[in-house]
């Protein structure tokens, strides 16, 4: 027969200890598992209440913007439709789409927007293998960024354009001109971001790292590349939209390839649809740009993170047989002769 035991109301208040902290226990029960816990608390209504205001606000933030540029569109049209501005200067949106659709289908836009695509990309990279270890190096070496953080904030009071005419002097005209003046324009925001972002990991997690062994190349990929890759991937995604500026401002200054090229060919013509449709396809282009890097900054994370953790791992490796191969040889005593061959052996020698 099953014998039940009932607890007085007042027990647990009467067994604990002075030293026991009191606190509402959760019910438990007999015929649950060991190790099981309890269900997690419900959301407190504060949390509710953020979570509701959230889910009601993401189709105003998609509303929103459409019916503004709904509405600036038609403002637009019908200014010039009445005549207050000519559309000489301000082309009517319908004349934008019309010119624009006619350049893509005829494969203008799309040739000279690659081009200026090239350009930007190339510019990005230059920066980029610059910029992330210069970076790095100004957030661990205090000498080394006391020295260098003046000249850099001086260095973006200076127009990239008014160095244009000492990269043709030097570079000459083409792409690696555009792309070194569009690697000056990109290249602050990275090294600031890295700095910040490395300078951000705590110290105490990796003198722990130190005492248990990791050296500069685990601590790099396996404690500080994680820890800074959020700073250092919004740093990337601001450069990479500013690339399509400097590609541009490379393109007005040392050549006439690109998007920038096609902007002074339509002024020169003077095609002002042209000129808008082609300042529609920059901003369609940088924001194709950002939203690639919006994307690879949510979702690279999981992949970046198991590849530095493989390229830690293979370090740790690495390093352990070394230090085997590095150990210290102890003689060892050769081993006594036990058969009776090896015997008549050494006693004919």
């Amino acid at each position: 027969m099953a014998v039940e035991f009932e607890s007085p109301p007042h027990a647990t208040e009467t067994a604990q200890t002075p030293s026991a902290v009191q606190a509402p226990r959760a019910p438990v029960s007999l015929n649950a598992p060991s190790g099981a816990t309890s269900p997690p608390a419900p959301p407190t209504p504060h949390l509710q209440r953020r979570i509701g205001r959230a889910n009601a606000s993401l189709p105003l933030r998609i509303t929103l913007p459409i019916l503004l540029g709904a509405v600036l569109l038609i403002g637009w049209q019908l200014t010039i439709q009445s005549g207050v501005v000519s559309p000489y200067l301000l082309p009517a949106p319908a004349d934008v789409a019309r010119s624009f659709w006619q350049s893509l289908t005829d494969g203008l836009l799309l040739s000279y927007a690659l081009a200026t695509l090239g350009e930007a990309l190339s510019g990005f990279a230059i920066g980029a293998v610059v910029a992330l270890p210069l970076g790095y190096a100004l957030a661990k070496s205090r000498w080394l960024a006391a020295m260098l953080e003046p000249y850099l904030a001086a260095s973006q009071a200076m127009p990239a354009v008014a160095l244009a005419p000492l990269i043709v002097l030097w570079l000459g005209y083409g792409l690696t001109s555009i792309a070194t003046l569009c690697a000056l324009i990109v290249f602050f925001p990275m090294v600031v971001n890295t700095m910040l972002g490395v300078q951000q990991v705590d110290d105490e997690l990796l003198d722990a790292a130190r005492v248990d062994g990791a050296g500069a190349g685990a601590l790099l990929l396996g404690i500080e590349a994680p820890l800074a890759l959020r700073a250092v991937l919004a740093g990337l995604r601001v450069a990479v939209t500013l690339s399509v500026t400097g590609a541009v401002v490379g393109e007005f200054v040392l050549g006439d390839t690109g998007l920038g090229g096609l902007l002074n060919i339509a002024r020169g013509n003077f095609d002002v649809a042209l000129v808008f449709a082609t300042l529609l396809a920059l901003a369609l282009l940088a924001g194709l740009l950002y939203g690639l890097a919006r994307l690879l900054e949510l979702a690279s994370p999981a992949l970046i993170a198991l590849a530095l953790a493989l390229l830690t791992g293979l370090l740790t490796l690495r390093s352990r047989l070394i230090s085997q191969d590095d150990g210290p040889a102890f003689p060892t005593s050769p081993t006594p002769p036990t058969s009776t061959t090896q015997i008549d052996t050494l006693e004919a020698r």
